[in-house]
């Protein structure tokens, strides 16, 4: 399991936080019970009562200069030590990557920037998010938070979060793991430093330039024109306005020598996958792929493929922090609180996804497996009733705990989504 049951989730995911003194560490703990039992309240209606939630302000207050000056990093470093033991247990993990803004635009909170319109007030959360190729999250393994303008090039983020898998890896000797990230990462600096330390993982990112190659030529056509590997089929799930559907891709692999920035080369592998059969109307769904990892095979090129799909947990994971914990209506005045709001709701985040994984890749596991007695007793508490008497499924407690939040449970309803769980 991936937690101890013995105490409560966040003694397993926050215990041992540096955060100044003992006192502190236990206020740490309660607030994040209080609010992994109800994210998508406000931090008020979260606590219980008064005191409590006096004391979450001024857990909060003590990112001021004037009083601790605690970090997000010492609040979330527990949650990363647990993330890279829960890793240990995987022989392939995903290290996702990817950036979401978060928009605070009237609210009064010193420190923000603007976000991709100059009129918004924000910040950006960059985390790296360690799955598994079944897609069970895992947790955090890094993070950046940042508001515009920055001290440094924002693109740095891509490079130092590939160099803080690598150094995860040479922990990890049983596990490979694999950075993944969209187009903003296709950057050469990330590709030369992958090849500097001799690759300690591998990476697969989605390519957005269409490099000119050194014997002439550009990169996508010359990858084309490669023999096919062969075709792969899969489902793709429902997007807004559009049904599941089945995709076929025919697949083209190409390596080729870049440029190393010290007078030699590197080596780079191109995938191609490109969608056949389409429908009158239907969109192509074509993805151009660069990795340090040969293809040689239809099945390589299919691992590969895998992987990248895997890509859109963090999107998942972006949405609940957005609409599940509904993070963009915290008003805590500073961004260095804001900060370490947010390290706890990064944890929160990945908590519930992990539990809606659960609940659909292995709906009869007893609950006693993942939650504590209390926890999942109070979801027919909450609602008036008396709690079974034989430990339920975990299934049947995140239908129980989703029906608090407006999730009917009807026959046709389906499983629950981040929404209803929260709430």
């Amino acid at each position: 399991m991936i937690m101890n049951h013995q105490g409560s989730w966040a003694m397993d995911e926050f215990g041992g936080a540096q955060v100044g003194d003992a006192r502190l560490g236990r206020r740490l703990i309660k607030l994040v019970d209080r609010l992994g039992d109800a994210p998508s309240a406000s931090i008020p209606g979260a606590c219980n009562g008064r005191t409590e939630t006096q004391a979450a302000y001024r857990f909060f207050d003590q990112a001021r200069a004037d009083k601790r000056g605690l970090g997000w990093e010492s609040v979330l470093a527990p949650h990363m030590a647990r993330t890279e033991a829960r890793m240990a247990a995987h022989p392939v993990v995903l290290c996702l990557q990817d950036t979401t803004e978060l928009d605070f635009n009237g609210q009064d909170i010193d420190g923000l920037g603007r976000l991709s319109y100059a009129a918004q007030r924000g910040m950006y959360v960059h985390p790296t998010y360690a799955v598994t190729p079944q897609r069970l999250p895992l947790g955090i393994l890094d993070n950046w938070m940042w508001a515009r303008p920055l001290g440094t090039l924002e693109s740095r983020r891509w490079v130092e979060g590939y160099e803080r898998v690598a150094e995860r890896a040479q922990k990890l000797p049983g596990t490979r793991l694999v950075y993944v990230a969209d187009r903003e990462a296709d950057m050469l600096e990330l590709m030369q430093r992958a090849h500097a330390l001799a690759y300690p993982a591998d990476y697969v990112l989605r390519a957005q330039h269409n490099r000119c190659l050194p014997q002439g030529g550009k990169l996508w056509p010359a990858t084309l024109a490669t023999p096919s590997l062969g075709e792969i089929e899969f489902t793709l799930g429902p997007r807004t306005g559009q049904p599941a559907r089945t995709v076929r891709q025919t697949l083209h692999a190409h390596v080729v020598a870049l440029p190393d920035g010290q007078g030699g080369t590197l080596q780079v592998s191109c995938l191609i996958a490109s969608e056949t059969g389409l429908q009158t109307g239907q969109k192509p769904v074509e993805w151009r792929l660069l990795t340090n990892r040969v293809i040689s095979t239809v099945e390589q090129a299919a691992e590969l493929i895998d992987w990248y799909r895997c890509r859109w947990e963090i999107e998942t994971l972006f949405h609940v922090l957005k609409n599940g914990c509904r993070v963009e209506a915290l008003q805590l005045g500073e961004i260095k609180k804001l900060e370490l709001a947010l390290a706890i709701y990064l944890v929160v985040a990945w908590r519930l996804t992990h539990l809606q994984h659960l609940a659909r890749t292995h709906p009869e596991l007893p609950a006693s497996g993942v939650f504590d007695p209390v926890e999942w007793q109070a979801a027919w508490l909450l609602a008036e009733k008396d709690p079974p008497k034989k430990t339920p499924s975990v299934r049947e407690v995140i239908r129980r705990i989703a029906m608090l939040g407006g999730f009917l449970a009807r026959k046709g309803d389906g499983e629950p989504g981040v929404k209803t769980l929260p709430d």
